[in-house]
């Protein structure tokens, strides 16, 4: 794993993310676009980490932490390259940034019916809150 990276995203990153997220990612969002991710960038540069190899995007995750709550959105790693420690290397990464901005609790958003994402979230020591649910309105 020592030829793996993990960055902040930049500006020049938005398009090869896009891409990268409808390749790899499950689902989409409303903000899955580059208004959207530069509006990320812009508020919070360091919350999109992006693992490279090789200089090619294999893996992303969102560590957003808004001073309350740290949440853990867009965890992907592109299917060439699952099973490889990628997803848990994003996370110790995330997890770090948000022990250093004194961050107590992370709460991931994680599709009901991506059953490897589950396995995933599981095994980095993540578990289900039934009790709660999600509530939105798109504005």
């Amino acid at each position: 794993m020592s030829d793996l990276h993990i960055r902040c995203a930049t500006f020049s990153d938005i398009d090869a993310v896009l891409q990268f997220w409808r390749e790899a990612a499950e689902g989409t969002s409303i903000s899955d676009d580059h208004d959207g991710v530069a509006r990320l960038i812009t508020r919070d540069p360091e919350a999109l980490l992006l693992a490279t190899r090789d200089d090619l995007l294999v893996g992303s995750v969102i560590a957003g932490f808004d001073g309350w709550r740290c949440s853990a959105y867009r965890l992907a790693v592109h299917p060439d390259n699952r099973r490889q420690g990628i997803a848990t290397a994003l996370l110790q990464a995330a997890e770090q940034r948000f022990l250093t901005l004194g961050g107590r609790r992370v709460d991931a958003m994680v599709l009901e019916a991506n059953e490897q994402a589950h396995r995933t979230w599981a095994a980095a020591g993540y578990h289900r809150e039934d009790h709660w649910r999600r509530w939105v309105k798109p504005l």
